[in-house]
């Protein structure tokens, strides 16, 4: 494991309050995707992060609370380039399908890809009312009501289905990067999205 950069002494004047809280989950977070969210004690975070424990438990009351946060920034992160890329077709449903298809597989085909964090850490806490299933649940509706979108405005019969079908193949790949070779991911992603707009068509 790389170790992070620590902060030498975190109260040294001029140290802000909300540094010190994004120095804690940017090095949560790190350590979250790379090994999983229970095999990572806050003790490693403390020590990662360079700060006292009693600082990380100022800004996030239990680990629950930690791994919460660390999964909204991840969606600030994954929702902000979906809606750049929508922004650019407001008039071309299609054409955002493909794109979206695009970014994703890019994202998959990193080297250092890990999966879904928000499915990673839903597989880790079975528990339907832990506090970090339910922002991943959250997070899978999301991308659910968004695609839902784009499919209503195709000429389809039944856009529900539609919506319902690309999920199941973003989430697919999500979890199948590693059947997929560096550059093969976008391509089966934007061939298999636009078969499934095709039946879904000839459906109607």
């Amino acid at each position: 494991m790389t170790t992070l950069p620590s902060v030498k002494n975190p109260k040294a004047p001029g140290v802000d309050s909300s540094d010190v809280r994004e120095r804690i989950l940017e090095c949560a977070s790190t350590l979250f995707y790379r090994q999983g969210v229970r095999a990572v004690g806050v003790d490693l975070v403390v020590e990662q992060a360079g700060v006292a424990k009693t600082s990380l438990y100022r800004h996030f009351r239990t680990k629950d609370d930690l791994v919460v946060a660390f999964l909204q920034r991840e969606d600030v992160d994954f929702w902000a380039t979906w809606d750049d890329v929508a922004a650019k077709y407001a008039t071309d449903p299609a054409g955002e399908l493909a794109a979206h298809m695009r970014w994703i597989g890019e994202r998959l085909s990193r080297s250092n890809y890990r999966g879904c964090p928000q499915i990673n850490v839903a597989a880790e806490f079975p528990e339907q009312d832990h506090p970090a299933r339910q922002v991943a649940r959250a997070h899978m509706q999301g991308l659910r009501s968004r695609l839902d979108a784009i499919a209503r405005r195709l000429d389809v019969a039944h856009p529900d289905v539609l919506a319902a079908q690309l999920a199941l193949l973003v989430n697919g790949a999500f979890v199948s990067s590693d059947l997929l070779v560096s550059d093969d991911a976008t391509r089966v992603l934007q061939t298999s999205a636009r078969a499934l707009v095709e039946a879904a068509r000839s459906a109607g």
